[in-house]
């Protein structure tokens, strides 16, 4: 498997009156490029929507001690546009009462759980920080007596076999060294009829990145100072993985860049930039320099995959 070693640059700083600017350019331009993004067709719009509301309210009642802001301006950024609009579309009103969600972003395992009073729900995260978070997100808007919040692993975590009807992991599996054993996991969780819900990243040939910050601290660097990031899946790699344990996907859909090398360097840029970085282009990004694929053979580049099973 080809692998690619990623130097992280220190990033630009920005504070006082530059930080202002900042936020006074998002203020100006965030639903300028949102609405330029909806005329254009862009995934997750609505979903920002959700977002944005949020963060009005946690901004009137002052029940988030930071994070209002982002929230009502930016929300989510790069392929979380496509990511969450799929699980939401898909997702949303759909019945279920136990639900795992292994180290998503927070923001639609919280919708979910919004908009389903009935259910209750476990949360695991390896990141003691991450989880921390999530739980005082939670926490801020009410829903929190309905879950459960765990520092560990998936394949820590100690739940009966058949336990959950939805299980959701979003831009996780890829970054887990044993990532076979987490699917075989989170299947044997899942109860009959119920659904597990993964994205990941993909390209038509696989790819290994190492990385030379180890931002979060779960894994160990190796000897030459790189620790493993992750993984991008081709078909073959899919089939392996994931299909081998649980079958074909009910359903699946493809989102990627229209020309290589499009993701690749907004990151790089993103990490030099830091918060100078103009997060408001990014809807509009999503609307004209991405498309949806049929399949990932198709993808000139990198590209994110939606794939949702059912247990028979």
């Amino acid at each position: 498997m080809r692998k690619q070693y990623i130097e992280v640059p220190l990033a630009t700083r920005c504070r006082g009156l530059c930080s202002n600017l900042m936020r006074l350019k998002g203020n100006l331009l965030g639903p300028t490029y949102w609405l330029a993004a909806l005329i254009a067709g862009g995934p997750g719009l609505m979903f920002h929507l959700r977002c944005s509301w949020l963060g009005v309210v946690s901004f009137v009642t002052r029940c988030l001690k930071r994070g209002s802001y982002n929230l009502m301006f930016f929300p989510m950024d790069s392929t979380r546009y496509f990511e969450f609009h799929e699980s939401w579309k898909r997702l949303n009103g759909l019945p279920f009462e136990r639900y795992l969600d292994v180290s998503s972003p927070r923001l639609l395992p919280f919708m979910l759980m919004r908009a389903n009073a009935r259910a209750t729900a476990e949360f695991i995260n390896p990141d003691p920080s991450d989880i921390r978070d999530t739980e005082q997100f939670f926490t801020a808007f009410r829903i929190n007596d309905r879950c459960r919040f765990n520092n560990c692993t998936v394949a820590q975590a100690d739940f009966a076999p058949s336990s959950f009807d939805l299980i959701t992991c979003l831009s996780v599996l890829e970054h887990i060294p044993s990532d076979r054993e987490a699917v075989s996991q989170m299947w044997a969780l899942l109860k009959p009829g119920g659904r597990l819900v993964l994205t990941v990243p993909c390209m038509k040939q696989p790819l290994e990145q190492y990385i030379s910050h180890n931002q979060y601290g779960v894994l160990e660097p190796g000897s030459d100072g790189y620790t493993f990031w992750q993984r991008y899946y081709d078909s073959g790699m899919l089939q392996k993985t994931v299909f081998g344990i649980t079958g074909q996907p009910e359903y699946s859909a493809f989102f990627g860049e229209k020309t290589n090398g499009l993701f690749f360097r907004n990151a790089t840029l993103k990490r030099l930039l830091g918060p100078r970085y103009p997060f408001w282009r990014e809807p509009y990004m999503m609307a004209i320099e991405y498309r949806y694929f049929q399949t990932i053979e198709e993808l000139p580049g990198e590209g994110v995959a939606y794939l949702e099973f059912v247990k028979r």
